[in-house]
Order: C-alpha cells, then structure tokens, then sequence
C-alpha cells in the first residue's frame, strides 16, 4: 500500500486551507450564536471515517488498520474502532475479536472494550442472528454514545462496520442506518473478484439512497488469478465517475 497517496487523498479534501486556518474560520463564523454546545465545537476538531466494504472478507479491517497506522505517524491521536463483531476466540483469559485486537495493535489511544467494540458474539454468524441467541438487542444508540466517548479520546476515529453496508443489526436498522446516525464519511473497499462491479455498484447506489457521504474507495483484489482485474476496475471508476484511492491484493 503506496500511504503517500492516502496523505495526499486527506490533505487534498482541505483545499487550499490547513485544518488549523479551516477550523479557525468555522469558529469565527459561529462565535455571535449562544446556543452552540460545547460539544459541537469540540467536534470541529474532530474527524473520523468509517470503513465499509462491499461483502465480508474484503480487507476492510486490513485498510482501517492502514489509515490509522497513516494518521499516528503523522502525529494525531487515533484509535480504531468495532462496533459489532461476530467471530470471537479465547485470548488471555477472556474472548475477543481478531478485527479488534488488530486495531487496537494500529491505535495510539487506549480505551475500554465496551467504547471500542459495544457487542462481541462467539459466533461468525450475521451480528443479528447472534444477538437474537444471545438475547439481546443491538441498540445503535449505545454505539453513538461510546463512538461520542472515543470522539473525546482521540483527534482521529476510523470505524470499522461488519460485512456489507445493509447487514442489518437488529429488526430496524443497518449498517447504513448507523453510519447515517454517527454522521461520518464512508470508505468504500471493494473485492475484486468475479461479480465486484454488480456488488460495488449496488453498494455505491446504496450509499446514494441512504444521504451517505463517500470519500472514496479502495479496490482490492482478493481472488489473486482473476482475469481482467483491470478492466473491471476500471468499469466501476466510469460507472460511479470515481478512481479509487488505492488498487491492492491484500492476499500479497
């Protein structure tokens, strides 16, 4: 993975501002309201991205742990963040999530599991099916809040979500309804393998449909002999006007 190009990609969405000179100008513009919270304004300070992938099993874990490996050698303060895992094994003394210890290996910024990664199930199963045999409900609310807890704990969050955007978490909402409710950009990783331009482009009409901002995607070839892996990475660009920000195999 080239990460100049991912610096570039982030510094790029500034314009011709530096983050310091843009929130300046925010502040100045807001300063006369009274009504602002405390914690809108600490916000401005904030970003965070959410990384999303069209299928499970797509290298979304292996790009979060790339940006916030990106974000701490620049300096910020970075951690990762699961909100739903399912998959879990027997680790010192207590079970836990592949995902989640590789990102907390790529963080600079500790916190407790339970702001983190909120719901952990045993089983690689599809989160709400092993909610509902566990006997609980996933309650997105109680994301918000721990990714708010983090948000003060960090200058950078990069949230992973779990398979596809529309897995749903309980009998409501989706993986898009709790991007749309934490109000974050997404990253886009797509397999490349037989079948990716109908699964990204039914994924990018998703994230459309929802209000859902794309900051871009990451093509990552995850069947190694395909033919035309070019080509179809270059079909989806024209299809959704947009080059990826990164074109990998993560098998290598």
């Amino acid at each position: 993975v080239n990460c100049p190009l991912l610096l570039k990609w982030f510094t790029g969405m500034l314009g011709n501002q530096q983050p310091c000179d843009l929130i300046k100008t925010t502040l100045r513009l807001l300063h006369s309201s009274k009504t602002i919270k405390s914690s809108l304004l600490t916000n401005l300070m904030k970003q965070a991205f959410f990384i999303t992938g069209t299928d499970t099993g797509v290298g979304k874990t292996y790009v979060a742990c790339k940006l916030i490996e990106q974000f701490v050698a620049q300096g910020y303060k970075v951690i990762g963040m699961k909100p739903v895992a399912a998959g879990c094994e027997f680790v010192n003394g207590e079970w836990v999530n592949d995902d989640v210890l590789k990102l907390e290996a790529a963080s600079n910024v500790r916190a407790p599991r339970a702001l983190t990664n909120p719901y952990s199930f045993n089983e690689p199963i599809a989160p709400h099916i092993a909610a509902h045999l566990a006997g609980i409900t996933i309650e997105t609310d109680v994301i918000q809040q721990a990714f708010f807890e983090l948000t003060k704990l960090a200058d950078i969050v990069i949230v992973e979500g779990a398979g596809g955007l529309l897995v749903p978490l309980n009998d409501n909402e989706t993986i898009a309804d709790l991007i749309v409710k934490l109000n974050i950009p997404v990253i886009l990783v797509a397999g490349i393998r037989l079948g990716c331009i109908n699964h990204t482009m039914l994924t990018f009409e998703s994230i459309k449909t929802h209000g859902i901002l794309l900051h871009g995607w990451v093509s990552n070839q995850i069947e190694p002999n395909m033919q035309q892996s070019h080509a179809n990475i270059l079909t989806i660009s024209k299809k959704i006007n947009l080059e990826p920000l990164l074109s990998y195999n993560f098998n290598n």
